[in-house]
């Protein structure tokens, strides 16, 4: 009898050790730890990359991953949410198209050739006729179009001067496809919220021309 006794102590001993162990893991989630007490983990920090956390309320054990904020990541070609209003879309618009215009005068003015010369004359008929359109709606809600670049685009055009030959070109044509690709989002976005008629009609005018641009962009920055 004393020996099987002498056993349940050592046994009883054994976990008593083991529960202290337990007791000094941290809930803050480490990577590989498991989390059972989100209060607490909060407390210290929150739940860390890779940690496990258990939920036994909640059903299945959650594995966070690195980035648990929820965030979605940012576009790699550029914006753009909708604009909150139909005036900041027009502005914002109108801005995109002297970009457009003011570097490809800027290249017909490098001297550039061929292809490239080809593209700059048809980005400034293009989006002149754009910015004309965008006036007759702009005209009839009162809304003030930007006669100018954007200031990102002046310190790419003052940038820009600074090139000439094949170097100039390139960055040309690289500018044309973020651009245009960046333009082409911002149309995308603000026709799936927008309600205004004009603004509707307007968008749907200009955005295959939008995508030609792209398109003959890509190609032409691949040459």
């Amino acid at each position: 009898m004393k020996k099987p006794l002498f056993s349940c102590l050592l046994l009883a001993a054994t976990l008593s050790l083991a529960g202290c162990g337990d007791g000094n893991k941290r809930t803050d989630g480490t990577a590989g730890e498991a989390v059972s007490d989100m209060d607490k983990a909060a407390d210290e920090g929150g739940v860390q990359a890779d940690a496990t956390v258990i939920d036994n309320e909640a059903g299945p054990t959650v594995t966070a991953n690195a980035d648990s904020s929820g965030a979605m990541p940012a576009d790699a070609a550029g914006p753009t949410a909708p604009h909150s209003t139909d005036a900041e879309f027009m502005q914002s618009a109108a801005a995109s198209d002297q970009n457009e215009i003011q570097l490809s005068k800027l290249a017909l003015e490098k001297g550039v050739s061929g292809m490239a010369k080809e593209h700059a004359n048809m980005m400034v008929k293009d989006h002149t006729k754009s910015t004309a359109d965008l006036k007759v709606i702009a005209g009839k809600k009162n809304v003030v179009l930007p006669p100018d670049m954007d200031a990102e685009h002046k310190a790419i055009a003052a940038e820009m001067r600074k090139l000439s030959g094949k170097e100039f070109e390139k960055k040309y044509l690289d500018q044309m496809v973020t651009d245009h690709q960046k333009t082409l989002n911002t149309l995308k976005a603000h026709q799936a919220m927008t309600k205004d008629a004009d603004v509707q009609g307007f968008i749907g005018k200009v955005m295959p021309v939008v995508q030609n641009h792209l398109d003959m962009s890509k190609k032409h920055a691949a040459m």
